[in-house]
């Protein structure tokens, strides 16, 4: 990158950044009407805590984030960002921020169907970089890339305009990753009757049926391959096995229904598939580190001290 290049870069990141600190001053975590666009700051450090990534990009401003796939840390800030390209069940902390430095960025929800649309319609040019086999990348940030989403984050402003141009300005951010250093693996997520393609339909499907029983033949079927094949596949890109992806989609469901709508640990292990509540509660703590009840119960005291 050239000096130019570099200046270019800061100052979009500053200018982007200080649009982001004004509209999440009330609110640090701004689910904002652009569909799929969420802006925060984080004025501490946090815990590191299961969550599950939707395809997306996430974008940091100022601070630094860390997401942990399986043995693989990917911890970035200004001057990268991250992508998860399918569904995945990750560890995620805030590693740098401070009242007087919080961590601010944005993410913003990837529709890999538009993305494939996009790659359909148009004659792109070569992507740059090396492919991985991962479902979470760091790209480097580029100035063109976050001038677009600067235009994204202004249409706030302009409430009127979100309708038309929104989804014109998300076309352009596709385009930035896609002819990114990223791109070549965005292109093989996006490519019908690519493997990956086919590896992240069958995320899909375990994504929207969780909570059933199912079978490797029933998922390598969608997927085209062998049972082994498959399964190679699948924990290369995950880092889990199709039952243990399941599994965690199903502990991070029933964590949500107990914690934010107040449900017993048994009711929830049955929402979410479970037939015993004592294995439920096994594998609970195994992911989790603590009981059902006791997790909840100090995550709850824990938000009542932050609110105090």
């Amino acid at each position: 990158m050239t000096s130019t290049e570099i200046v270019s870069l800061e100052r979009s990141i500053e200018i982007l950044k200080s649009k982001v600190i004004r509209l999440t001053e009330s609110c640090p975590v701004f689910e904002t009407p652009v569909s799929g666009l969420l802006l925060y700051q984080h004025d501490q450090p946090s815990k590191p805590e299961n969550a599950v990534y939707e395809p997306c990009i996430s974008v940091i401003l100022q601070g630094a984030k860390r997401a942990i796939l399986g043995e693989d840390s990917y911890i970035y800030s200004r001057t990268q960002f991250l992508i998860a390209s399918v569904h995945l069940p990750t560890v995620v902390q805030i590693v740098e921020a401070s009242p007087e430095k919080p961590c601010v960025g944005l993410g913003l929800k990837l529709n890999i169907q538009e993305i494939s649309q996009l790659m359909t319609d148009s004659h792109l040019p070569s992507a740059i970089g090396q492919q991985t086999s991962r479902g979470l990348m760091l790209g480097m940030t580029t100035s063109s890339l976050l001038d677009a989403f600067f235009r994204l984050v202004a249409l706030l402003d302009e409430p009127r305009d979100i309708p038309i141009l929104g989804d014109l300005i998300k076309r352009e951010i596709y385009y930035r990753l896609l002819v990114g250093d990223q791109g070549e693996r965005l292109r093989q997520i996006a490519s019908i009757g690519s493997q990956s393609h086919f590896i992240a339909r069958s995320i899909d499907w375990l994504q929207s049926n969780y909570t059933e029983p199912f079978s490797i033949e029933t998922l390598s079927g969608l997927a085209n391959m062998s049972k082994s094949t498959f399964n190679h596949h699948f924990r290369l890109m995950t880092d889990l096995s199709p039952l243990q992806f399941q599994k965690r989609l199903r502990l991070q469901e029933a964590k949500r229904l107990m914690l934010a709508e107040r449900m017993d640990a048994a009711s929830a292990a049955f929402v979410v598939g479970y037939e015993s509540p004592s294995q439920f509660s096994r594998d609970y703590k195994r992911l989790f580190g603590k009981s059902p009840l006791r997790d909840v119960n100090d995550l709850l005291k824990d938000a009542k001290r932050d609110h105090e």
